[in-house]
């Protein structure tokens, strides 16, 4: 039997990434000018949660090809709205993508609802389309699954509601403008001199 395999394990992938992105926000934000401990703060987590998200919809991978590789499991793909819904599964990946908007706001200062839901659907298109065409070429163990999409971009439009309600605080506000890059840096700014 003419069968490869190939297994992709989740941490000596996700690991060395989210460090990858902890460096690379450093250097951005220096190149910037924006250097400042509240803004590597808010980079390096929106970075790990790019991180979570990867790990949550793409690994462990496991892929198989071949003349003698079994045909996909077709089983795994469910188009048909509501009928096939996993509750569960609708739920965490609703949560998935709720801070998706605090971190569009903080990195790069996207305050539209539109473009909100518009990156939270592409995401979530994107991240499908790649399930089903591992699922298809690769016999990837993975669900392409419509109502991710639906509850993908309802998590990205709720996180932006609650987002926007959170910032009526000042408090909040306050905190979360203390972070948020592309703001000018004021001389000897740093995170004890703000939160004075």
């Amino acid at each position: 039997m003419l069968i490869h395999r190939l297994d992709i394990p989740a941490l000596p992938v996700l690991l060395p990434l989210g460090v990858l992105l902890m460096v690379v926000s450093v250097v951005v934000l220096h190149r910037r000018g924006e250097l400042t401990v509240p803004r590597v703060a808010v980079f390096w987590l929106a970075g790990w949660y790019a991180v979570a998200v990867v790990g949550a919809t793409m690994l462990p991978m496991s892929l198989a090809w071949g003349p003698d590789a079994a045909p996909p499991d077709v089983s795994r793909i469910l188009w048909v709205p509501i009928v096939d819904m996993r509750k569960r599964d609708f739920v965490l990946n609703t949560l998935m993508t709720v801070p998706l908007a605090t971190v569009l706001y903080l990195v790069f200062g996207v305050r539209e609802w539109g473009r909100v839901v518009r990156t939270g659907l592409l995401l979530s298109v994107t991240i499908e389309l790649t399930q089903l065409t591992l699922l298809l070429t690769l016999n990837g163990m993975r669900w392409a699954d419509v109502h991710d999409v639906m509850s993908n971009t309802f998590g990205a439009a709720f996180g932006y509601v609650l987002l926007w309600r959170l910032m009526r605080y000042e408090r909040f506000r306050r905190l979360v403008e203390l972070g948020r890059a592309g703001r000018p840096v004021r001389a000897g700014h740093d995170a004890t001199a703000a939160a004075r």
